[in-house]
């Protein structure tokens, strides 16, 4: 393989943050349906969800892995992106960043429904434990 131009890099590095921005807008929308099934205990529903739910976070992380290590490679090894952004041209610059922050809003997005869905998730099994196999304290000593 050979080695990619600074060019090549950035040109990878914009698309796999296009690429993010696509696959956050669908994680939004499973997780939306994820909410939804775990509220109306659709348990079949909520297994393919998560089925679809898997590759596209296993990509999200590739493409992270690969951000990080191309961004190192052109920055230092310790920078980010916003290192990296700061040297582009002004036009790159502003749709790099203006993806860039579009990209962190909606991955804060997914990150607070999981965190609601996780939430439900974990209430339900808590109430089920407790219906199944009663409290734990209910006939305490006082």
């Amino acid at each position: 393989m050979s080695r990619m131009t600074r060019e090549q890099a950035i040109g990878k590095l914009s698309a796999g943050v296009s690429a993010d921005l696509a696959s956050c807008q669908d994680i939004l929308a499973l997780l939306g349906r994820q909410f939804d099934a775990a509220l109306r205990h659709r348990s079949a529903e909520l297994t393919e969800l998560a089925a679809l739910l898997a590759p596209l976070l296993d990509a999200m992380e590739q493409r992270r892995v690969q951000r990080v290590t191309l961004v190192r490679a052109l920055c230092g090894a310790t920078a980010g992106m916003d290192t990296l952004i700061a040297t582009l041209p002004a036009a790159q610059r502003e749709a790099l960043t203006a993806a860039w922050q579009a990209l962190e809003q909606l991955v804060i997005e997914c990150k607070r429904l999981n965190v609601r869905n996780s939430a439900l998730l974990t209430e339900q099994f808590s109430i089920m434990q407790r219906v199944l196999h009663g409290e734990e304290t209910l006939y305490e000593a006082r």
